[in-house]
């Protein structure tokens, strides 16, 4: 099989990221932020980008797996797989269980529909403070090192090996979707974002594609969700948030949500402004509301395909 090179050029930039990184200024754990909230925004561009819904509620799932980590790290056990299996298990439950109820509405209904269920998950958080510590977030839990057997990986206080670790569990999560959107299963999906009522005559089981899609969404989003609580050791209900939701759509609108690698290039872009900027400015949001508007108006594919249109001229 034949390599792309712009998967053999994203993979040399992540794999060697925290050599060049202090080059730039760069930081670790900077570089590990940019890889969970990039597979955020890839996990909500599966279902916003290539089946056509829009959720501004996916910060609950991302919120539930970070949740579920930490839950699994401080009352189960100290192994940092089972935190994250338990983190993805409850965001996709979840996620299974509300899609079933919305996946016949369409359009803004559902993108309401999908805040309205984030926010109910956002105020029991917030509210149940003898089990989430409330406003104060999950406390008392922190990432254990992996053991392998033959060795064990110290991600507990390596933070290369944490950036290793968490890029492995992107690489799989990217894989697999990857694997997924090319399977004909993708291929629907793409069918159904480019014209529903078309695939509806062909008899393809619309409600049942999307939410599938919902669903694998929900998967990937908890999944990251879990990786953010161990890389901070603490989990809180700000991450449940539907201005949370709101900041995974800026990502993936500003790398390209039409293309796969897009979101990762936003989130990048996204989480190196909000860290150089709010240490200069309370208001940087304000500069990255004005990147976001002057993308959508001049690049509707995003800085991704600007600059793919730029490197063919």
């Amino acid at each position: 099989m034949k390599l792309r090179p712009d998967i053999v050029g994203i993979s040399l930039i992540l794999v060697l990221a925290p050599f060049w990184l202090p080059l730039v200024h760069g930081y670790e754990a900077l570089g590990t932020r940019v890889l969970v909230l990039g597979l955020a925004a890839m996990s909500l561009n599966f279902l916003l980008g290539f089946t056509g819904v829009l959720s501004f509620g996916h910060a609950a799932y991302f919120g539930l797996g970070a949740y579920g980590c930490g839950f699994a790290l401080k009352y189960l056990a100290p192994s940092t797989p089972l935190a994250i299996l338990c983190g993805m298990l409850l965001g996709t439950i979840a996620g299974a269980l509300l899609g079933a109820l919305i996946v016949r509405r369409r359009g803004v209904y559902f993108a309401m529909v999908t805040i309205a269920f984030g926010q109910v998950f956002y105020f029991i958080a917030f509210r149940w403070n003898t089990l989430t510590g409330g406003d104060d977030g999950l406390r008392g839990f922190s990432r254990q090192p992996i053991d392998l057997g033959f060795t064990t990986i110290n991600i507990a206080d390596n933070l290369t090996a944490l950036y290793y670790f968490v890029l492995v569990c992107f690489a799989i999560a990217v894989g697999l979707m990857g694997l997924l959107l090319r399977s004909p299963f993708g291929r629907t999906l793409l069918a159904i974002r480019e014209n529903e009522r078309r695939a509806r005559f062909l008899g393809l089981p619309i409600e049942q594609h999307i939410w599938l899609s919902f669903v694998i969404s929900c998967a990937f989003m908890s999944m990251a969700g879990a990786l953010y609580a161990l890389l901070n050791n603490f989990a809180d209900p700000k991450g449940l948030h539907y201005t949370q939701s709101g900041d995974f759509v800026i990502m993936a609108v500003l790398g390209g949500m039409r293309s796969f690698w897009g979101p990762l290039l936003g989130a990048a872009v996204f989480v190196v402004l909000q860290d150089s900027l709010s240490s200069m400015t309370t208001n940087w949001q304000s500069w990255i509301g004005v990147m976001f508007v002057i993308v959508v108006l001049f690049f509707p594919r995003g800085l991704l395909g600007f600059l793919r249109r730029k490197s063919q001229a």
